[in-house]
């Protein structure tokens, strides 16, 4: 065993410190108009962006005056892009190498970029601010329903991986606290019942408020063990990658605040935003897998923590990364609850009892799921191999040829994009079926989230 390095806490510090800055930040401004806040609760009926009338025009994007400069848009997008998961990704590229994860990271964020591309293109004339919206120009009310549910099955899993997050590190923090080398046994050391306690007591006081800034943030959720490089590469290893770079449903909105919005300029913010975030993946990546090598486990503090367990710095990483995931998981079901009321009550006003009574009910359905799944790898291979996939690969591509109506079906940019749903599709059905063999063939599953 290596011992620990100052480079690759670094690294975690300042990751980490970023997502609590950002979480913070989103909290205490949502109410101040001149910053960026995109609101979740925006009424229904609002398909387009606000618009002078001018006698029938139809609405075009840049009649929305944004106020974001270029810098604070591709904070917010990166934002969107990091998740918890980064404390994975070290023993991700100990299962399948330096060189293998670097191809399939850049691979990941290439086609990324281009999906933001394909999504510009289909909502940049028409000014539509909602990925949902999107969905509804292209196929009518199923296309809406079909986009909403994906979001939501996304931010669920968002959900379920930061409450695991709080369910395994809580109870190390508590018990360095304490300066315990082992867990006791206590009530209090158990995360089952911390993770109760934490969606009670500060998640639900927050997700019932009646509206939110939503701080962006993607889904990259702990990476499993395999006994086979094949299968963790098939199965999981690739949709989680995919779920690293999750943004887009989010480009929209970024777009819609964006001072001087053009298509090129919201390209070069996301460009620049998703290769920030590939820098920080790949370089976290490297420093934990440089410093524990085969040693290195799904959870990378859990390795620090062999080391020392009662280390004051590792304590601080373990203390941003809670911060940063509990006061992500009621913004994270902000838009699933708007989700459920547009599918449920279309046209129904505001209710506190409706606002109330999903809230509840998804805080109670997420903390079975945590609970009683015994191990959280194959929500997140599902979600991953379907979610990821929709909203990166089939849906932009699905929308751009539908949308894009200047082009016809044989122009170059039109078959680029069938192939490229076309991939998404191929994609989603390899990993399902190769996550479907693992549970059949797989070594034992009653294993923990780790």
């Amino acid at each position: 065993m290596h011992s620990i390095q100052v480079e690759p806490i670094s690294i975690y510090c300042s990751t980490t410190i970023y997502q609590v800055i950002s979480s913070l930040t989103h909290f205490i401004t949502y109410k101040h108009h001149a910053m960026p806040i995109f609101f979740r609760e925006t009424p229904e009926r609002e398909e387009f962006l606000p618009h002078k009338s001018d006698g029938g025009k139809p609405p075009q994007f840049t009649d929305f005056e944004g106020k974001t400069s270029f810098g604070m848009s591709v904070f917010n997008l990166s934002n969107a892009i990091m998740g918890s998961g980064i404390l994975g990704l070290s023993y991700a590229m100990a299962n399948t190498g330096i060189i293998l994860f670097l191809v399939l990271l850049t691979s990941i964020a290439v086609l990324s970029s281009y999906s933001v591309h394909l999504l510009l293109r289909s909502a940049g004339v028409v000014g539509i601010r909602a990925y949902e919206q999107l969905g509804k120009r292209a196929f009518g009310h199923p296309g809406k329903i079909l986009a909403a549910v994906v979001i939501t099955m996304h931010n669920i899993g968002a959900m379920s991986s930061y409450l695991f997050i709080v369910k395994y590190e809580l109870p190390l923090v508590i018990q360095a606290f304490l300066g315990l080398q082992h867990s006791s046994g206590e009530w209090f050391l158990n995360g089952n019942y911390l993770i109760i306690i934490v969606s009670i007591f500060i998640i639900l006081p927050l997700a019932l408020m009646r509206q939110l800034g939503k701080p962006f943030c993607s889904v990259f959720v702990v990476n499993p063990s395999f006994s086979h490089l094949f299968h963790l590469l098939t199965a999981y290893t690739v949709p989680i990658l995919a779920f690293a770079f999750v943004c887009h449903p989010e480009v929209l909105p970024i777009y819609t605040e964006l001072r001087n919005p053009t298509k090129r300029r919201m390209q070069a913010i996301a460009n620049v935003s998703i290769l920030g975030m590939f820098v920080m993946y790949l370089l976290t990546a490297i420093f934990g897998y440089l410093t524990f090598y085969l040693n290195t486990e799904a959870e990378l503090l859990h390795t620090y923590s062999k080391v020392d367990p009662l280390d004051t710095l590792i304590l601080c990483v373990r203390l941003a990364v809670l911060v940063a995931v509990t006061l992500t998981v009621p913004v994270v079901l902000f838009p699933i609850r708007r989700a459920l009321l547009q599918l449920l009550f279309p046209d129904k006003p505001f209710h506190w009892l409706r606002h109330i009574s999903i809230a509840l009910c998804l805080l109670f359905v997420v903390n079975l799921l945590v609970i009683f799944v015994p191990n959280i790898r194959d929500i997140f291979g599902i979600i991953g191999a379907t979610s990821a996939p929709s909203l990166i690969f089939i849906l932009p591509g699905l929308f751009y040829i539908r949308i894009v109506s200047t082009e016809p079906m044989n122009s170059r940019p039109k078959i680029q994009a069938a192939c490229f749903t076309a991939l998404g599709f191929i994609f989603m059905s390899m990993s399902l079926t190769f996550i479907a063999l693992d549970w059949v063939y797989g070594e034992n599953r009653s294993g923990g989230g780790h």
